[in-house]
């Protein structure tokens, strides 16, 4: 029996672009950014877990006496009052995107363990093949469906009015459209992973009917 079919190559080579998207897209800051062209821009830009202020007014002083400036993780516990704007740098909509996408990684780098042991591990010949590949198919689709929720939660409250300041002058960055190809990646690989598993299920079910004919003929003869 053949090891892999065109859907589990196929499969092995997307899932590789999956994680690199995906782990991209979580540790780098530019999910939302600031037109380079306005000088006055008081973001910069902004990831998961950091944000880049040029100027960034304390949201709760009235008198606007203290200024962010500069790049720091959102959980900067070092920096005054930067932990009393934690509620305004991470509202619930983001807080959500952090989850989803947080379950998005967790996916793939178990699915990474699992898809090394079927490439260089595992073979049609042993009994637990096909469970491999339908777990790393599910597990798949899952972070994928992960990843789209937190992309989707993201583009449609992540730069609208009354968050980040001149939300007019901000667009959505590469770490975010990395983010999108990376969920969608996750979709796709589950797919051709589940698909590889329906083939393999297949295939081991002609090779036992030929087996079994060929002994009866064997059989017959004696």
């Amino acid at each position: 029996m053949k090891q892999r079919s065109l859907a589990g190559n196929c499969g092995i080579a997307v899932f590789v672009i999956a994680l690199v998207t995906v782990a991209l897209a979580f540790g780098t800051p530019n999910w939302l950014v600031s037109d380079s062209r306005i000088r006055g821009a008081k973001m910069e830009r902004l990831g998961l877990w950091s944000h880049c202020f040029r100027s960034l007014p304390d949201p709760l002083d009235q008198y606007q006496r203290r200024f962010f400036v500069g790049c720091r993780w959102v959980y900067d516990p070092f920096t005054t009052g930067y932990d009393k704007i934690r509620g305004y740098l991470l509202p619930a909509f983001m807080i959500a995107t952090q989850f989803f996408f947080t379950i998005c990684l967790i996916g793939v780098l178990i699915s990474m363990i699992l898809v090394l042991i079927f490439f260089l591990c595992c073979g049609p010949e042993q009994g637990r093949y096909e469970l491999l590949i339908k777990s790393i198919g599910y597990i798949m689709l899952t972070a994928g469906i992960s990843g789209c929720i937190a992309v989707i939660v993201f583009a449609c409250t992540g730069n609208t009015d009354g968050w980040m300041p001149d939300h007019a002058n901000n667009y959505l960055g590469w770490s975010f459209g990395l983010g999108v190809v990376g969920a969608v990646a996750c979709l796709i690989t589950g797919a051709l992973f589940l698909t590889e598993a329906n083939i393999q299920t297949k295939k081991r079910r002609r090779f036992k009917e030929s087996q079994a004919r060929f002994e009866l003929e064997e059989e017959s003869k004696a």
